[in-house]
């Protein structure tokens, strides 16, 4: 997770030409400073703030072998990255530490600590980084209703700036709650805030369970629960489905953990980016600053942590399939258990959508179903077909059976092919009232 400053980046003014004739010239880039200075700075933050004792000498080691070679007489800032980071990454193989150059960044992030030196610690966050998680809705980007009443919410980080936050987590809780399955998307969810996990995970579990344990460079030692106070309540045994990638890192990573140590869901996708330490920002001369991971997370239900191994799926595919994927489980899941209409209506959708995770071989060459059926047509484009009637918009087919086709947004209605030798004759339209219509070929 990254621990860094949001900074804000003010557009210009329009001025006069007048004024902008006597507009004072913007002060010079400061030239970066050189790769001697940024090392042996960056050996200090190491050795005091690195989590793993035990990887300090050793990053230490490589860092001054460089020095004495003249590895890092460089000026050039993207030299000095590639062999620096290259350097650190043959010791430890950390996704959360790394050398950057970012000026602006860098000097603010400077200012920022020369400010709080010797002032209590901040009460809360800025009115500047509860507008920017405004504007990211607290991570939330997208809300749908599935069928089947699946309800779908994609998470693009974990963004916690408080009491904002925990309203935003309510609204989006209060939805999934009145679904019958859940799915979160976390395939593009690089991470965020341990408080934005608690509050989430906190939904699925009893109150007082505990979650991590973090272990602090300093050697300070936090650990975290499931909360007890939830305004929208709990939905603790209700279906889960969590979406995950290579690009789920960090938090996301320990939301995915206490899923999967927990029993409280299915992980459908990949390999999570086994990004599993908190890191945090220090500035360095010149314009750089460093990544240091400062803390390490264990999870409570397996005494594990997850960096450089990432958090395996339940079901592992493609990310690209892991949505429709998590809905075959889910349907199945629920038509398990459900009265025969609405089982028959899971059972559709469900066929339909494993159908296009993994398509079904047909009967003959998708051209032998093409053609004239009375005033019904079926064309092939771009390798799918097509069902028209007479002034009708067309309805893509999803093969489903050897003969047998569903559309692509009705499951429940079916087109089952009559077949002789190698030609398609005609077909039965079965609808999901149970009428059906049946058409020969035509001319």
């Amino acid at each position: 997770m990254r621990i860094g400053m949001l900074v804000l980046v003010a557009g210009l003014a329009l001025l006069p030409a007048a004024a902008q004739a006597q507009a004072p010239a913007p002060p010079a880039k400061p030239a970066p400073a050189g790769g001697r200075t940024v090392v042996a700075e960056m050996r200090r933050l190491l050795a005091a703030n690195y989590v793993l004792p035990e990887v300090r000498p050793r990053l230490d080691a490589i860092l001054a072998k460089g020095l004495a070679e003249g590895r890092y007489d460089v000026s050039d800032p993207a030299v000095l990255l590639d062999r620096v980071n290259a350097d650190l990454t043959s010791v430890a193989r950390d996704k959360h530490l790394s050398l950057e150059y970012n000026p602006r960044e860098s000097s603010d992030l400077a200012a920022a600590l020369a400010a709080e030196a010797g002032q209590p610690e901040e009460s809360g966050p800025s009115p500047e980084q509860i507008r920017q998680a405004q504007r990211r809705n607290h991570g939330f980007t997208e809300m749908k209703v599935l069928p089947g009443n699946v309800r779908y919410v994609n998470m693009q980080g974990f963004v916690w700036v408080g009491p904002k936050s925990a309203e935003a987590y309510d609204n989006v809780m209060r939805f999934l709650k009145e679904g019958d399955a859940v799915i979160i998307d976390l395939r593009q969810n690089g991470g965020g805030s341990p408080e934005s996990v608690q509050y989430l995970v906190s939904h699925f579990m009893e109150p007082n369970r505990p979650l991590m344990t973090f272990h602090m460079a300093g050697n300070q030692t936090d650990r975290t629960a499931t909360l007890a106070n939830l305004p929208a309540g709990r939905m603790v045994g209700k279906p889960l489905y969590v979406l995950t990638s290579a690009r789920s890192a960090s938090a996301a990573e320990e939301f995915t953990g206490h899923v999967a140590g927990y029993k409280l869901g299915e992980l459908i996708g990949a390999t999570t980016a086994g990004a599993g330490f908190r890191n945090q920002f220090f500035p360095l001369p010149g314009g750089y600053l460093i990544s240091i991971s400062v803390g390490r997370a264990v999870l409570a239900s397996t005494g594990k942590d997850w960096e450089g191994v990432g958090i395996a799926p339940t079901t592992a595919v493609d990310p690209e399939k892991a949505l429709h994927l998590a809905q075959v489980h889910a349907l199945r899941r629920l038509a398990s258990t459900a009265p025969p209409r609405e089982k028959a209506n899971y059972e559709a959708s469900a066929a339909l959508l494993a159908a296009q995770v993994d398509p079904v071989a047909t009967a003959l060459p998708l051209a032998a179903y093409a053609g004239n059926f009375g005033e019904r047509k079926v064309s092939l484009e771009n390798g799918r077909l097509a069902f028209q009637r007479e002034g009708g918009p067309k309805l893509v087919m999803i093969a489903i059976g050897p003969n047998l086709f569903a559309f692509e947004n009705d499951a429940m209605t079916r087109v089952q092919y009559k077949v002789a030798g190698n030609a398609a004759t005609g077909f039965e339209l079965l609808r999901g009232d149970g009428s059906k219509v049946e058409a020969v070929r035509t001319p």
